[in-house]
């Protein structure tokens, strides 16, 4: 079947992705899964989506996701729906407010931490 027609592939992202050369001041709203390994100023806003902080990103803004994995420095509020991960590259200075937290060794928060999760 050599002169089979190979129709173009559907394609389509799983998640935006904000790479380490960019910079982005202001609101950042997404239907979809979010990677930041960049830096951005402002407010994200990822709603019932997931939303991950890459090693050596440095966000300044106030997060709010479905849920919140950080590998690297965020200066500002993070609240999640469902779960907050701290890897052992992760700074929070500001308050975390999420059912659940697993937070590795050799993270660092300062700041409150409301991880109260749901009874039933």
């Amino acid at each position: 079947m050599a002169n089979e027609i190979v129709p173009p592939s559907d394609e389509r992202r799983v998640a935006a992705w904000i790479g380490k050369a960019l910079r982005i001041e202001g609101r950042i709203v997404s239907q979809e899964n979010l990677t930041i390994d960049g830096e951005v100023e402002g407010t994200i806003e990822v709603g019932d989506h997931n939303l991950m902080i890459g090693p050596g990103a440095d966000v300044k803004a106030d997060l709010i996701a479905k849920t919140i994995t950080v590998s690297g420095s965020i200066t500002g509020n993070v609240t999640a729906a469902e779960r907050v991960v701290l890897q052992p590259s992760a700074s929070v200075d500001g308050d975390i407010s999420t059912p659940r937290l697993s937070m590795a060794d050799g993270a660092v928060v300062k700041g409150k931490v409301d991880a109260r999760g749901h009874r039933n």
